[in-house]
């Protein structure tokens, strides 16, 4: 099968994420195209996506938004996975019992599941260092601050990637897609020759 891999990402941690996906679908001997959503052309030639973005605020990147609501239709007709990343830290529920990587699903993923309705939908945990290159005005505005003690304690550094999970996700993946395309091949071999 012929699959896009498609991201958003600001600082490279959903890039990162978005490339090992493509390695485990790769490996399993599938077609993978990675690209960012931002420069994704025509998409009529993929059997299967998976879309991915980093998550601010609770928000879905905009190019991976706007990559999916541009293609909704299509991609709600082949199978489409979607992921997101974002919380940072070793914890796994919040202050108030909530599981981190639950509550931190971007609040797109609930239209797409209407509109699209994904196989799947997966938040990972991200990267942060404190001391990258603010990109935009409100990371500029804030980098000041996230060097201080106090936001440096409540916004921990380093990269919180679960690379397990990632690739048990993308092997899931990879299952699913090697049984469909066995479906078919024998839909196929049993189909009456024209």
């Amino acid at each position: 099968m012929k699959i896009l891999v498609a991201y958003a990402t600001r600082h490279g941690a959903t890039r990162g994420i978005a490339e090992r996906v493509a390695e485990v679908l790769e490996r399993r001997e599938h077609a993978v195209m990675l690209l960012p959503a931002a420069e994704v052309g025509d998409i009529d030639e993929f059997d299967a996506f998976v879309v991915g973005g980093a998550a601010y605020m609770g928000r879905w990147l905009p190019d991976a938004t706007k990559f999916v609501r541009r293609h909704r239709e299509l991609l709600s007709s082949r199978p489409t996975w979607l992921f997101s990343s974002g919380p940072i830290g070793e914890e796994t529920v919040d202050a108030k019992g909530r599981e981190l990587l639950a509550i931190s699903e971007p609040v797109e993923f609930a239209e797409f599941k209407d509109s699209v309705d994904p196989r799947g939908c997966q938040v990972f945990y991200g990267a942060f260092d404190p001391d990258a290159k603010p990109i935009g005005i409100a990371e500029r505005l804030g980098a000041p601050f996230l060097r201080l003690p106090a936001a440096r304690k409540a916004m921990p550094t380093g990269d919180f990637r679960d690379w397990p999970a990632i690739d048990a996700w993308a092997t899931d993946i990879a299952d699913h897609l090697d049984r469909e395309a066995a479906r078919l091949a024998e839909v196929l071999a049993v189909a009456p020759a024209r």
